[in-house]
């Protein structure tokens, strides 16, 4: 008897490459800072930037739930897991570390022992596309604002416009995750971090944490390459660019916080009593937006990169009349040695499946997308 985590659509797909579902796998640890660990990193936040005692904490807890679930898969005679989830928890001043996955076996299967972020449809269609699954990366920074920089970038904010304290500061953590997802692949004998799932997660009082989970795979194209690759699109998305001859470089990253401005915020206080465009707060917006793309674009170009796909853009309040504008799109190129198995993608592939038990009681905590 098995209890799986996968969907019939998942089941169905997998099969066809020659894989069959086992159980769900949990794998748990729960860490406590101590109390000189919550003294330096209390110190970090008022100064603000990485939380490095934090972050260690934080990537010592994810890892530990991965291994515990990758030896409950082993114990049970499977060849890999898939779908795997890291979640965190907070107890108090401890904080639990949750790994989640479906399990599976491969019919005539000799290979290592893989785990992947993608669901069971992504992963077929990375299989046909010559992505071969090693392991469940993880790329992570701990990180406060900091009194400091909020003191300057606050009185800056008086003027309005872009706050390039707190522009440059998320752009760094945003890009040293990236930076250790890349780290940790290479160092795993990968050469591609597809399916990379980004989150920007709140970890106490003045701390975040930029998180980034993908699945470290090796891809013979590119085999030459002094960085592994990395992307940001699900399964049906790489498989169609693959088909086209077009590979991913790189997920690119750009950040823009921009500040309403004394002056205009008192005038668009007063606008918003009346009906009608708030122009201020429309223009403040858009030059955001723009100056957050221009960052990935410049990137693009300095790589080499034939386009930017699949970019979205994600906007949210920081409080105090500041906005942060997110930028995130996968860098690609016309590529050599890019050829998928099959002709075209089975339909179960591409369905998505469908949720049948809602909570609305609890607030996701989501970023808006634009």
């Amino acid at each position: 008897m098995i209890v799986s985590g996968l969907s019939g659509n998942e089941i169905f797909v997998l099969a066809e490459k020659g894989w069959a579902p086992g159980s769900i796998v949990v794998g748990n640890s729960v860490q406590s800072l101590g109390v000189i660990g919550s003294v330096s990193s209390g110190l970090k936040t008022l100064a603000g930037g990485e939380i490095a005692n934090l972050t260690q904490l934080i990537n010592e807890g994810r890892h530990a739930a991965i291994k515990r679930l990758e030896k409950e898969a082993e114990s049970h005679g499977a060849h890999g897991v898939t779908g795997v989830t890291s979640e965190l928890k907070t107890l108090g001043n401890m904080r639990e570390f949750i790994a989640i996955g479906s399990s599976v076996k491969g019919l005539d299967y000799n290979g290592p022992f893989f785990t992947t972020a993608c669901s069971g449809q992504d992963l077929y269609c990375q299989l046909d596309a010559g992505y071969d699954p090693r392991h469940f990366v993880i790329g992570n920074v701990a990180y406060a604002l900091g009194v400091s920089r909020g003191v300057f970038g606050f009185l800056r904010g008086f003027a309005g416009g872009e706050v390039k304290e707190f522009s440059q500061m998320y752009n760094h953590t945003r890009h040293l995750a990236l930076e250790r997802i890349e780290n940790e692949a290479r160092e795993l004998g990968a050469n591609a971090v597809v399916d990379i799932q980004t989150a920007i997660l709140p970890i106490g009082t003045g701390a975040r944490e930029m998180l980034m989970v993908g699945t470290a795979s090796h891809h013979p194209a590119f085999a030459g390459s002094s960085r592994p690759v990395t992307s940001g699109l699900n399964g049906e998305e790489l498989w169609n660019l693959t088909k086209m001859g077009y590979g991913p470089i790189r997920l690119l990253l750009g950040t823009s916080v921009y500040s309403l401005g004394f002056t205009g915020g008192v005038g668009a206080f007063f606008k918003g009593l009346s009906r009608g465009e708030v122009s201020s707060v429309t223009q403040l917006i858009y030059r955001a937006r723009e100056n957050a793309l221009s960052h990935i674009e410049a990137e693009a170009k300095e790589i080499g990169a034939d386009a930017v796909i699949g970019t979205k853009i994600f906007i949210y309040e920081m409080g105090g009349g500041f906005v942060e504008v997110l930028a995130i799109g996968t860098a690609m190129k016309k590529m050599a040695g890019l050829a998928t198995q099959s002709p075209a993608l089975i339909p179960q592939a591409i369905i998505r499946d469908r949720s049948t038990f809602l909570d609305e009681t609890r607030n996701t905590g989501k970023l808006d997308r634009h």
